[in-house]
């Protein structure tokens, strides 16, 4: 495969003729294959959507425009707001129902309608969360009259469009589907498009995955050596968000000082077993966002009047995602013709399909920008069970149960008991080997009959109703910073950091979300471990409040950034969380504006751009004048070694040093660290010979050995070289003996017995990886030939037949950046070099003419397999390229290609 820049060669367009004979001869290959049904074109053109004339859309009050530009994209015109949101409910059925009916049936735990018997134990698992339950909750009970009525709107647009399309003539995907089971889709409601924001809550939900894996690293590893694979924040170097703002007064101080294990004693080793399980019952989880973790993230920035050369504030964002065919995000405009009492809204951006509004974006007066914030609102509860109840305070109490019946396509019925306690549902009974979680372990006088000992239960602050589906109206409507400050009170779930600019020239920055005050529990409780759930001393005793939560208007410096960083300094007065992301990217940012507004210096949109694409990799910078001084002896890879010599650290597409780089980087991981981690850690299907996990001190010729092989999926697994590995090798490289840099002896093949035969070993390695990946002639090595992102399909693209898969994924496309850098297209050194998480979109907002604002999309507006727009944006995305952004009536009619009129 030659190596490019941007991916596959664009093709050039062709008029519809042209794309009926491709479309023709693709299917003709897939009744070849004997599947023993024939596809006609009729079937794959029946669900593109209608773009001209007109249509009746029953329910309007008046007529609505749809305009779509060159790329698909609509803005929606309309005199109500109940208009405005059934046109936009129609309008994404249209081009991304497929992806709306699956999304609502994992956030309902009601996949195996759709898919069979293989989805039951995802399906008991998300209805033990009872994701759709809070959601109805929230509706019922918190959401504002007009959020429920723009809901409603929304859900007779969708069910208008259902009305009048079935099967293929919906999606590509149900005439696959028809070969399984006769599967119909069922009218949308209100609810499932607030649940919607319990699935990205459960994506962003801070540490879980942290505390299991600390957890579980306690059968190899010391508290003091699992205490140096998590190392502090670096405040010192890497820079928090807030520098110069403000925590309004505080009604309650709470700093607890963290321990390396803050789990009861004794209780570790029973947990190994269930932990491990509850691990891989996550993982089956699908991921709409992206692998959880610290590389979930995001990107955005403004700079104010002051150092742009626009005399008004710029603003980017670009948040981290999974891969996916079709994007997460649907670009769109909303528009009020006149706007008034009756239509509220102008206001466009970046959408979820199947959910109302704009989530990202700028109305007539303000943007705003979202990264993770990465709060610990997560914490897993032990619980002394037995088959009546579970322990509390020295009391027994009952549990609270539900019966759930999981209904399977082509199947039987399957019913299960969802147990909750106080701290919440018992995640442990949805696994065979959860149920033996703390067997063995030791649990002291207080236990009550163990049965089958310790349960595990999980405490997660979007299992309480909320009302964050007002927030997303309230920014859409927001004027000014304190209108944006108010919608942010709402945002509780995911907590994300919010920034803020305005037409005035004001920026600011926000962090909403409800975060837990923890108990202090011994001491110690800091959620980063395991807690006891019958000690009332580790219960959560409330949220921070809303007005102590940090904020920042208008800083002295001309500039905010969130990448997932620290928000505050160590002064802040109650705990957020003890697993941020540790500050490469955003620290980059910081720079790089820095280096732009020194002496007076400017910041332009492209300037914007141009820092979004960004790939300096900061590891790089920091190992490679180790690894060019280490004396290789093999001239084979000593010459792979040389490629590092004078490389500037850069990983652009083509570059074969980051090839190499990057592969030394791996492999430097997997010998110093990966290959110690429990078997629970380190990827399926990596065996290793080890001495049993209860064998501690030196190794002798009296050790026994086992085989054991890895269990955690590749995109999860440890270590995944992000920035947290920076810092933990950042604090030995100039320690060369230290104990980490040793490897053990084996028969025939001595270990590594410090840095510098570590890192030799390391480059061998890597040389021998990469001849057998790229080639022996490292002249055409590079680094996106080995770095590939594929766009797949999130169902029938995945676990569907071969050539299925074919018909609706795309890709490659090889690209540059990397894991951790500006440009982070996430991989995960464990598991290999294929990009886990990207930029899923970027924009750049220009307050001072919102029509030269700029965005992108990473695939298209469409998701219908061989639409022209199902993936037209990607290979400008991979690029780097953004498109124009027309916002005023002006500029989308001037850019508008086709015209649909909705009529009552």
């Amino acid at each position: 495969m030659p190596a490019n820049k941007s991916g596959p060669v664009p093709r050039k367009k062709k008029g519809r003729r042209g794309r009926l004979v491709a479309i023709t001869v693709v299917l003709l290959l897939v009744a070849g294959i004997g599947f023993g049904a024939f596809w006609g074109v009729s079937t794959v053109r029946a669900s593109l959507p209608q773009t001209t004339g007109s249509l009746k859309l029953p329910g309007l009050t008046n007529p609505v425009d749809v305009v779509r530009d060159a790329n698909g994209i609509p803005q929606i015109y309309a005199d109500t707001d109940e208009d405005l949101f059934r046109a936009q409910g129609y309008v994404q059925a249209q081009d991304r129902f497929w992806e709306m009916d699956v999304r609502r049936h994992m956030t309902s735990g009601r996949l195996s309608e759709m898919f069979g018997k293989s989805q039951v134990k995802t399906d008991s698992f998300l209805r033990t969360l009872g994701w759709h339950d809070v959601a109805q909750k929230e509706y019922d009970t918190k959401l504002s009259p007009s959020t429920k009525k723009y809901l409603q709107s929304y859900s007779a647009g969708v069910n208008a469009y259902l009305k009048d399309h079935e099967g293929s003539a919906v999606s590509l995907e149900y005439a696959a589907l028809d070969f399984q089971n006769d599967y119909k889709p069922e009218k949308w409601t209100p609810v499932d498009s607030v649940a919607w924001l319990k699935a990205m809550a459960w994506d962003l939900r801070g540490n879980m995955q942290e505390e299991i894996d600390r957890s579980l690293m306690t059968s190899r590893f010391t508290p003091e050596q699992i205490a140096q694979l998590y190392p502090a924040y670096p405040y010192k170097r890497n820079k928090p968000i807030v520098q110069d703002g403000a925590v309004d007064p505080a009604t309650k101080k709470f700093s607890p000082k963290g321990s390396a294990n803050s789990t009861p004693a004794g209780a570790a080793a029973g947990l190994q077993s269930g932990l491990s399980a509850l691990s891989e019952t996550v993982e089956k989880v699908p991921a709409l966002l992206g692998p959880n973790g610290n590389g979930i993230g995001s990107n955005s920035w403004v700079v104010s009047g002051a150092h742009t050369t626009t005399g008004k504030p710029l603003l980017a964002n670009d948040p981290h995602l999974a891969p996916q065919m079709p994007s997460l995000w649907y670009q769109m405009g909303l528009h009020c013709r006149s706007t008034g009492p009756k239509c509220n809204y102008d206001v466009s951006g970046f959408t979820f399909s199947g959910m109302p509004g704009v989530v990202i974006g700028h109305n007539q007066d303000v943007s705003w920008g979202m990264t993770n914030l990465g709060a610990d609102v997560t914490d897993l509860y032990l619980e002394k069970v037995n088959s009546d109840g579970y322990l509390y305070d020295n009391k027994q109490q009952p549990f609270i149960t539900r019966k759930e019946t999981i209904k399977v396509a082509d199947g039987e019925s399957h019913q299960i008991t969802v147990r909750s306690t106080n701290n919440g549902p018992i995640v442990s009974d949805r696994d065979g080997e959860i149920a033996n979680v703390g067997k063995d372990a030791p649990v002291g006088n207080a236990a009550p009959d163990r049965g089958d000992g310790y349960a595990v239960s999980l405490r997660w602050s979007a299992l309480n109703p909320g009302k964050s589906m007002d927030a997303v109206f309230e920014l859409n409507r927001a004027k000014d910073w304190n209108g944006f400050r108010k919608a942010a009170e709402h945002f509780e779930v995911p907590s994300q950091n919010l920034i803020y600019a305005d037409t005035k020239g004001n920026i600011g920055y926000q962090a909403p979300g409800r975060i837990p005050v923890r108990g202090k529990g011994d001491g110690t409780f800091d959620g980063t471990f395991p807690a006891p759930g019958w000690d009332p001393r580790y219960r959560w005793t409330g949220y921070i409040p809303q007005k102590a939560l940090p904020y920042e208007y208008n800083p002295q410096r001309g500039y905010i950034v969130t990448a997932n960083q620290a928000v505050t300094d160590e002064k802040y007065p109650y705990l957020l969380t003890k697993d941020w992301g540790y500050g490469s990217r955003s620290q980059r940012i910081n720079d790089l504006i820095e280096s732009k507004i020194k002496d007076g210096g400017k910041v332009s949109t492209d300037d914007m751009q141009a820092f979004q694409k960004d790939n300096s990799s900061e590891i790089a910078r920091l190992l490679t004048p180790y690894l060019t001084k280490v004396d290789i002896k093999d001239k084979y890879v000593r010459d792979a070694q040389q490629l590092l010599d004078g490389w500037d650290f850069t990983q652009e597409p083509d570059s074969a040093a980051a090839a190499y780089f990057n592969a030394v980087w791996r492999n430097t991981l997997k010998l110093a660290f990966g290959n110690k981690m429990p078997k629970e850690l380190r990827p399926d299907g990596q065996c290793l010979t080890v001495r049993p996990a209860d064998e501690t001190g030196p190794a002798d010729e009296n050790d026994k050995y086992i085989r054991e092989c890895g269990e955690r999926d590749g995109d999860t697994a440890q270590p995944d070289g992000g920035d947290r590995w920076y810092e933990v090798v950042r604090g030995i490289l100039d320690d060369p003996n230290n104990a980490w840099w040793k490897t053990e002896d084996r028969p025939g093949r001595p270990g590594d017995k410090n840095r510098d035969q570590l890192l030799a070993h390391a480059m061998k390695d890597a040389r021998y990886e990469l001849t057998s990946k790229l080639g022996k002639n490292i002249d055409n090595w590079s680094w996106g030939r080995l770095h590939q992102m594929f766009l797949k399909n999130q169902t029938l693209g995945t676990d569907g037949p071969g050539f299925l898969q074919g018909l609706f994924n795309r890709g490659p496309w090889n690209v540059g950046g990397g894991e951790a850098a500006v440009d982070a297209t996430g991989w995960n050194a464990a598991g290999g070099y294929k990009v886990t998480w990207v930029p899923s979109m970027r924009m750049v907002v220009n307050l001072g003419d919102l029509d030269k604002s700029r965005w992108i999309n990473l695939t298209g507006a469409s998701g219908h397999a061989y639409d022209a727009h199902y993936y037209d944006q990607t290979d400008k995305w991979a690029k780097g390229d953004l498109l124009p952004w027309a916002y005023s009536e002006d500029a989308v009619k001037k850019a508008g290609k086709d015209t649909l009129t909705l009529s009552p």
